[in-house]
């Protein structure tokens, strides 16, 4: 049984149920979560691999199923749908409780269900960094550098100028929509470059460096929105400060993968103790998490950090043998829940109120999806490179955009149909690029695509 939050044991008399009862509410609760997660999510899984097709699409598929566009049987509280009748009935009964002390108790502890989510987004991050080969990914620094800055400027700069000009959306808003196209997914990037196998190829290490890169601009703009948001003075000095620190971090990351690994074999070849890789290895991810944290970086950032750090270590095929089942499955919680919070409402055209979120949203979705591509093009290459998958690798915006929109709709800046636009542009660009990357991607990595290829400089 697990035992009831603090919070949920002060509001227990408040609902008129027991202790007892509240344990029991809150354990169908958890454990059905997980249950209805799985379930769902491999056997739209199962049925995508047989279609050829990436599993995280089924993933997110079965979170729109399940969540606030299908059956409302998960859904993210901030979101203010209702959970499905059945589902507070069925659970109020075996407690013996009232179905508005179900979604009570559902609310509560939901953030649970989000830190394992968060989880998963670290372990699929850790192994991402792991198998990165360190060599080629700062061979490829320059160009994953161009590729990340203009993969931020075009979309940002088309969408600003876009909806201001051309719908007269007011200058706030505008930039806030632009900056909420700046930004890559790097966990759904990495999770399709690593099922189509091709994370180790050069196309792949140009992709995530450029991600990781585009995280970090993403942070920058991220801090500078709020503060005009939040109505403050705009002080260069906090900018500077948070630039500096990514640039720390990640050149600190960048030292210790070539100096720390064999510290850590040290330390793993003299414990005894069942687990040992896998104890050393968490250590190292959530000292690299906190660290990230702690300067005002993303915890992700961090997790990439740690895999790239004990990728030169010998024990790397154990630290991978212990990671994968990490993420699969708490990676699939991650990008359920994603799928679970995406309201598809807002892509009737039969109701008024939809079509000028339409209309912006075409919009977007148009310039989010070329800034991306065009980007692909952006970088100087002696080898021939396929560019296109290079340009729909950056395309997911995914959780990241769900940030973005998130803090715009808790600021009040955003009209009803400029957040439609923007959910569009995430829904949009997080289901498409798993999709256009499986066609344009060769089925065996030694193919070729010449179309879209460099030719030797």
């Amino acid at each position: 049984m697990l035992l009831p939050p603090a919070s949920l044991l002060a509001i227990a008399p408040l609902l008129e149920i027991s202790p007892h009862q509240l344990e029991v509410a809150e354990t169908l609760i958890q454990v059905g979560r997980f249950v209805v997660i799985f379930l769902v999510a491999r056997a739209i899984a199962e049925l995508l691999v047989r279609l050829q097709l990436p599993t995280i699409l089924g993933e997110l598929v079965a979170g729109v199923l399940i969540g606030v566009s299908g059956l409302h049987l998960i859904v993210p509280p901030d979101t203010q749908a209702q959970l499905a009748a059945g589902v507070t009935s069925l659970v109020g009964s075996l407690a013996g409780i009232a179905p508005e002390a179900v979604s009570e108790v559902y609310n509560e502890t939901f953030p649970s269900l989000q830190a394992v989510s968060q989880l998963g987004l670290f372990a699929l991050l850790f192994l991402t960094g792991l198998e990165s080969e360190l060599d080629e990914l700062v061979a490829v620094g320059l160009q994953a550098s161009t590729v990340a800055v203009a993969g931020v400027v075009l979309p940002f700069a088309m969408g600003t100028a876009g909806l201001y000009f051309l719908f007269h959306v007011p200058l706030i808003p505008a930039v806030f929509a632009g900056a909420a196209m700046t930004a890559t997914s790097i966990g759904i990037t990495a999770s399709v470059f690593g099922e189509l196998k091709w994370l180790k190829r050069k196309e792949g290490q140009i992709v995530i460096g450029a991600a990781v890169l585009d995280d970090i601009i993403g942070i920058v703009i991220l801090a500078v929105v709020v503060a005009i948001v939040g109505g403050g003075a705009f002080s260069l000095g906090p900018v500077l400060k948070l630039c500096l620190a990514a640039v720390a971090f990640v050149a600190v990351a960048l030292v210790l993968s070539r100096t720390a690994a064999p510290s850590f074999d040290w330390v793993v070849d003299r414990l005894k103790a069942p687990g040992d890789v896998a104890v050393a290895s968490f250590l190292v991810l959530t000292v690299c998490c906190f660290a990230a944290q702690a300067i005002g970086l993303e915890a992700a950032l961090g997790a990439f950090a740690a895999g790239l750090i004990l990728s030169a270590s010998k024990h790397t095929h154990d630290i991978d043998a212990a990671v994968k089942p990490l993420v699969a499955l708490f990676a699939t919680v991650f990008f359920v829940l994603i799928g679970t919070g995406l309201d598809l409402s807002v892509l009737n055209p039969l109701d008024p109120a939809n079509r000028e979120g339409l209309v912006v949203a075409a919009f977007l979705l148009a310039v989010s999806i070329a800034g991306k591509v065009a980007a692909g093009w952006s970088y100087l290459s002696k080898e021939p490179t396929n560019r296109l998958v290079v340009g729909l690798g950056m395309m997911p915006r995914g959780e990241v955009g769900l940030i973005f929109l998130g803090l715009g709709s808790q600021a009040g800046i955003l009209t009803p149909a400029l957040e439609a636009a923007i959910l569009l542009m995430v829904i949009g660009t997080t289901f498409l690029a798993p999709i256009l990357l499986r066609l344009v991607i060769p089925r065996e990595p030694g193919e070729t695509t010449t179309v879209v290829a460099d030719q030797p400089a």
